[in-house]
């Protein structure tokens, strides 16, 4: 269908003479970047990921540059940044307009194709990138100050071209570890500074967990040492003998016959410290862990399995035990991840799919000690919904982009409050968004950055620019200081959004 098109908007001759381009360039090795990248970009699932003979266990190589650690203030240490909710309030003078151009471009690098955002922590840009040339999963270590490499840790992983892009996770690191999750669910930790092996799950071989489609976009997160992971892997009974081993150590753990929906590991050693048990089947989807803390119990919540089975889930932080569960919310694809709100709400939103569902609120209460979730509401899509992004919490009101492109401040209850009208779209599927000291920056689908007061009062932009150039800018952003690093399909840049 493109040479079709093509030919009908230039001349004859020149036709002929693109087709024979196109023909030679794609007999050559550059011609696997083009199919890698076009696959899946209209919102339809590619065909499920099937698992490969690979090893079990892969064995990588790291490789060591001259990039060397900045010295900068700031972090973004997980998807979500600090505290899990897209905002931060490190003390800095922010610019409220732009010239043209927009903020300045510190830094910029070439990408895997990909969505993969970034974690930021003492003056490094952490990432899982993906080398089509090599066929390999690559976390890759960069300097805040210049975006140059420190180090990267590759290992072999082959990804079926029709698949389009392929990294689009977002590492969690620590002082001393950093957690990858690479698309076909390869849970990787190294050693934050020198990047160092310390451990690989490949949950598809050891834990039966099936590749969600447009393959893995769960970010793992970092607690007390712990990385917490949700297989959302099945019952099999030819793999539930199996003890999986952890790179240093052998885990001493057995997998749960009944499967493993969640999981703490030990960073250092690689051992399981507990699995929650999945009797119900859910599987493995696009959306995040988040802490939550509720009548001074601490869990994890997580939204997981399909529109069959599944639902949203409270795992105990001490020992992984299930605090509560509903299967009132159940999505045929659930990408965003849920929304802490305020001490007892959860916002939860849906996309790809799905008609007649856009977003709910679902309410934990205590009842006889123990905790009970009921939805509180559940509104269209026309209300509000999301394709991919999470929406943010902030004083008190909810904000996000809905699939009508819109930007929208939403009331606690669900109702809305304002939208940026159909003057003001920022793409169907919508780029990321986050909020710095009250203010909101927002992606579109190709590149556009725009900048407004987070505020009930009404939509008020400040600035505009386009600042990437490719396609698909839906990485998640990360900020550190004065710094913001934004990313397309193929290149990341680093913003300097301070007051010149």
């Amino acid at each position: 269908m493109r040479e079709s098109a093509f030919a009908k908007i230039i001349p004859v001759g020149l036709a002929v003479v693109g087709v024979v381009l196109i023909f030679v360039w794609l007999s050559s090795d550059a011609g696997s970047e083009l199919t890698y990248r076009i696959g899946g970009t209209d919102g339809t699932p590619p065909e499920k990921v099937a698992d490969t003979n690979e090893p079990v266990k892969i064995a990588g190589e790291l490789a060591t540059f001259d990039g060397v650690p900045a010295d900068l203030p700031g972090g973004w240490p997980q998807f979500r940044g600090p505290n899990f909710d897209a905002i931060s309030t490190q003390e800095i003078k922010l610019a409220r307009t732009w010239p043209a151009a927009g903020p300045k471009v510190l830094w910029s690098v070439d990408v895997g194709p990909g969505y993969a955002g970034v974690a930021i922590l003492a003056g490094r840009v952490y990432m899982i990138d993906y080398d089509v040339d090599a066929q390999a999963d690559v976390v890759r270590c960069l300097s805040l100050q210049d975006g140059r490499d420190i180090w990267r840790y590759s290992y072999p992983v082959a990804i079926k071209a029709s698949h389009g892009t392929m990294s689009r996770t977002v590492p969690a690191v620590s002082d001393k570890y950093v957690v990858t999750i690479g698309p076909k669910c390869h849970v990787t930790c190294l050693d934050a500074a020198t990047g160092e092996f310390r451990w690989m799950y490949n949950l598809v071989r050891e834990f039966n967990t099936i590749v969600p489609e447009w393959y893995a976009g769960q970010c793992p997160l970092i607690d007390d040492g712990k990385a917490i992971i949700a297989p959302a892997a099945t019952a099999d009974d030819d793999r539930a003998s199996v003890v999986p081993t952890g790179g240093l150590a052998d885990s001493g753990h057995t997998i749960a016959a009944e499967g493993v929906l969640m999981m703490a590991v030990d960073c250092q050693t690689g051992e399981i410290v507990w699995q929650t048990p999945n009797p119900d089947g859910w599987i493995m989807t696009h959306s995040s862990i988040v802490p939550m803390e509720f009548k001074g119990r601490r869990f994890y919540v997580y939204s997981g399995g399909d529109n069959k089975k599944g639902g949203v889930v409270g795992v105990s932080d001490l020992d992984g035990s299930v605090l509560w569960k509903t299967d009132k919310w159940r999505l045929k694809h659930s990408v965003p991840t849920p929304v802490v709100v305020g001490q007892d709400g959860i916002f939860l939103t849906a996309g790809y799919g799905q008609r007649n569902i856009g977003c709910g609120m679902l309410r934990l209460r205590e009842s006889g000690g123990a905790i009970l979730a009921s939805l509180e509401y559940v509104h269209p899509p026309d209300v509000f919904g999301s394709i991919q992004q999470s929406p943010i919490y902030y004083d008190g009101y909810i904000y996000g982009v809905r699939p009508d492109k819109q930007l929208v401040c939403l009331a606690p209850d669900g109702n809305v409050v304002w939208t940026s009208t159909t003057a003001n779209k920022f793409g169907r599927n919508g780029g990321p968004y986050a909020i710095v000291n009250g203010l909101l920056y927002i992606m579109d689908d190709e590149g556009k950055l725009t900048l407004a007061e987070a505020t009930p009062e009404g939509y008020l932009p400040l600035a505009h620019a386009k600042v990437l150039d490719g396609r698909e800018s839906w990485g998640p952003m990360a900020i550190a200081g004065n710094r913001m690093i934004v990313r397309d399909t193929l290149k990341m840049i680093c913003l300097d959004i301070s007051e010149q």
